[in-house]
């Protein structure tokens, strides 16, 4: 998901705004997940299966701060393409949302101290909510594909690693994708390509580092935090469509599960097809981090690299018509 020119970098280097820094290192927004041996064999038979005309299933994962909601417009035409969609709400999100009670009133005070369940979630929660999505679609008949988006990236490389047999691709949706030298998601984003990204610094509520998560006030009346938002998110999209995803995020996002390690096994997660939807305007996952990310997957597996499309004028959210991305992703099926 992805204006103005608000310099969010000058946060000074005390052991509160380190620790904020820190937080906004996992930080990849909304949006947007997820994947031993025998992967060859599998992937052969996902692929039978998509030479034959089976209905395949698409599984799609969101990225931080939001929920499965996300892809209710790419979804619903994949839909009406004949394919089966599942849209996963990771733990205490979406369905099972995590609403601070100071939130729904805007107490400001109560919201940088309130205790949020999602301190307790970690990477393996994600992986696992994930994986029995992939199964379970799997059992049905027809290859699976997972799709991630931004935050989303980390469980389809998980996912990958632990059952490759069921899937017939994998694709990130301008999603990180961690590797050997940037093992998790805060090690992406605070990579050298990283900081190329939009940081929030000052929209952090409360002390990460003693509530457990990333905790971000979307209702917020401030103009300033507002500009920076849309720029993190939304810089290409109108301020109407800004509003409207501002109503789908999430308050709060593990921060255990931006620390977790993601790296992709190259006899398992290597070994599945996969694609990258390359966003050339975004500023939550830059293009800078995106390229670097690709090409360190590339050089794990050359034999099996990358196919990138590339969206040279889309932000974090994508093109603003879903059906370009929607034609790529029903490609994958065939």
């Amino acid at each position: 998901m992805d204006a103005t020119g608000a310099d969010t970098t000058g946060t000074a280097l005390d052991s509160a705004g380190l620790s904020r820094r820190r937080a906004l290192w996992g930080l990849a927004a909304a949006g947007g997940s997820a994947l031993a041996v025998g992967a060859g064999a599998g992937t052969a038979r996902a692929a039978e299966g998509r030479g034959n005309g089976r209905v395949s299933t698409y599984v799609l994962v969101h990225g931080t701060h939001s929920a499965g909601a996300f892809w209710s417009a790419i979804g619903r035409e994949l839909a009406l393409r004949g394919h089966r969609v599942v849209a996963v709400d990771q733990p205490l999100h979406g369905a099972e949302e995590f609403v601070p009670q100071a939130y729904q009133t805007q107490d400001p005070a109560a919201l940088a101290t309130e205790p949020s369940p999602l301190a307790a979630i970690t990477l393996d929660d994600f992986e696992r909510r994930v994986t029995d999505a992939v199964r379970r679609a799997a059992r049905h008949g027809g290859p699976v594909v997972l799709v991630g988006h931004s935050m989303g990236g980390l469980s389809v490389s998980r996912v990958a690693d632990a059952v490759p047999e069921l899937l017939a691709h994998i694709c990130y949706m301008a999603a990180f994708c961690p590797s050997r030298t940037m093992p998790s998601l805060n090690d992406c984003a605070a990579s050298p390509e990283g900081q190329h990204s939009i940081s929030p610094v000052d929209q952090i509520i409360g002390d990460p580092g003693k509530l457990g998560v990333l905790r971000l006030n979307w209702r917020t009346t401030s103009r300033r935090d507002l500009a920076v938002f849309k720029e993190m998110i939304c810089a290409d999209r109108t301020d109407a469509e800004f509003l409207r995803v501002l109503g789908g995020m999430q308050t709060d996002e593990s921060m255990t599960a931006y620390a977790g390690r993601a790296v992709g096994r190259a006899g398992t997660w290597g070994r599945i097809p996969r694609t990258y939807l390359r966003f050339g305007k975004d500023r939550t996952v830059a293009p800078e981090l995106q390229d670097r990310m690709i090409a360190e997957a590339d050089q794990l597996t050359p034999t099996n690299r990358f196919t990138v499309h590339n969206f040279p004028d889309a932000g974090h959210l994508g093109p603003s018509d879903p059906g370009r991305v929607t034609d790529l992703l029903h490609g994958l099926a065939r």
